[in-house]
């Protein structure tokens, strides 16, 4: 790996297999491979990542196994095209896996027994690896090989009641929030357990349910339901903190959302719309008393919002420590000035392909990019065999017989 320094790019050194196939999986390896980890994608010959072949909205680019949503979290890895229901095949495999130091998966254990790649087995074998498996339940239970989407768990956690107006019905949120998630938290896991090994020299087995890591994300929600046995609802776009003065607002153009949760954001809100009767009337000065009077409250700011447009208020607000932005349309926030000072969209120089990066920087780094653009199915198979000790016949032989694909079947 060139062209980063060590200080930000800490997994510099460190191979990934990523086994892995959809979202979740294959997200949480591009995330290692932008923290400057050599990451090779495993894939079934001929067909490869079902990913490749739909998601997104470009249909040319799905037909080319090329799909937007596989380009997302496909960068900066290697392709090898693989056939594991041959021997052959697996033991490719297997000296792959002895020179990582992470492996990657998201199949149901009873798949990877079938294999022969269960969780003992490599354990044993690879006693330095980290391996990360990531399954809708987690192992254990009724449901460790119950198979399982973002949909699916949003469904069972209940964030799907939870979600959207009053009286919807179940709503699924707009983006698939579970993959990623899963995602983040499968990094930090792996993470911690390369940090462990450093000490013990031993490797570690990650096991990262779907289904916990959306109770994580309600903890607080949770922890209220234990002790007060109130059943959360649907409320639209009230604030978990059920304060008047934080939620959306119709502005005269546009919508308004506003945070305003402490004693002195709700002064500053006050002085911006020109009502600082409100921090004298009784009705509003304490805040138990805004809540009890928070219908009354909400009106008089509903009235007042409506008096400039969304834009206006955000300026004003910002200005003045009050937490609000205005409403937008993904474009509309992509377009943000911000986002360019980040540089948290990466373009790739080669393909013009624009996806996500990470939500941090490490020691001043500028940005955490990809180092290649999303391969191939099995762009390149010759040359990591050709790492792996196999010599050209070899190599020719496996090709010829379909154990291995190169892209150019």
């Amino acid at each position: 790996m060139t062209g980063r320094a060590d200080h930000t790019a800490p997994f510099q050194g460190l191979r990934v297999i990523d086994f892995t196939h959809v979202l979740a999986g294959p997200a949480c390896a591009y995330y290692l491979g932008l923290m400057g980890a050599d990451v090779i994608k495993v894939e079934s010959v001929g067909r490869g990542d079902a990913m490749r072949h739909r998601g997104g909205t470009d249909r040319e680019a799905a037909r080319a196994a090329m799909s937007t949503a596989y380009l997302t979290q496909g960068a900066g890895k290697k392709s090898l095209a693989l056939d594991l229901g041959q021997a052959e095949g697996l033991e490719i495999m297997h000296r792959l896996l002895a020179t990582a130091d992470v492996l990657v998966e998201n199949h149901r254990p009873c798949t990877l027994a079938a294999l022969g790649l269960d969780q003992d087995l490599l354990a044993e074998k690879y006693p330095r690896l980290i391996h990360c498996a990531m399954t809708g339940y987690g192992r254990g239970g009724d449901r460790e090989n119950a198979p399982a989407y973002d949909v699916n768990i949003q469904a069972i956690s209940g964030i799907m009641t939870m979600t959207g107006p009053a009286g919807a019905g179940p709503v699924r949120t707009g983006a698939p929030i579970m993959d990623y998630s899963v995602a983040l938290a499968a990094g930090f896991a792996i993470s911690a357990a390369l940090f462990q090994r450093q000490s013990t020299g031993q490797g570690s087995f990650v096991d990262v349910s779907m289904l916990e890591t959306a109770y994580t994300l309600m903890s607080s929600t949770i922890t209220d339901y234990y002790a007060t046995g109130n059943e959360p609802r649907q409320r639209g776009n009230a604030a978990n903190s059920r304060s008047p003065g934080a939620g959306s607002f119709d502005c005269r153009e546009g919508v308004l959302s506003l945070g305003v949760n402490e004693e002195g954001q709700f002064a500053s809100l006050a002085r911006v719309l020109g009502c600082e009767n409100w921090l004298s009337d009784p009705r509003f000065a304490d805040p138990v008393d805004r809540k009890n009077n928070a219908e009354t409250l909400v009106g008089e700011l509903s009235q007042r919002l409506k008096e400039r447009t969304a834009t206006e208020w955000e300026d004003l607000m910002m200005a003045n420590g009050v937490p609000a932005a205005r409403l937008r349309t993904l474009p509309e926030s992509l377009a943000m000035h911000q986002n360019e000072a980040r540089h948290f969209i990466h373009t790739d120089p080669a393909t013009g392909v624009k996806s996500p990066t990470l939500p941090f920087r490490l020691n001043g780094a500028k940005t955490h990019n990809p180092l290649c653009p999303a391969p191939g199915l099995g762009k390149d198979s010759t040359e990591i065999l050709n790492g792996l000790g196999y010599d050209q016949s070899e190599i020719e032989n496996l090709l010829s017989n379909c154990i291995v694909g190169n892209g150019a079947d």
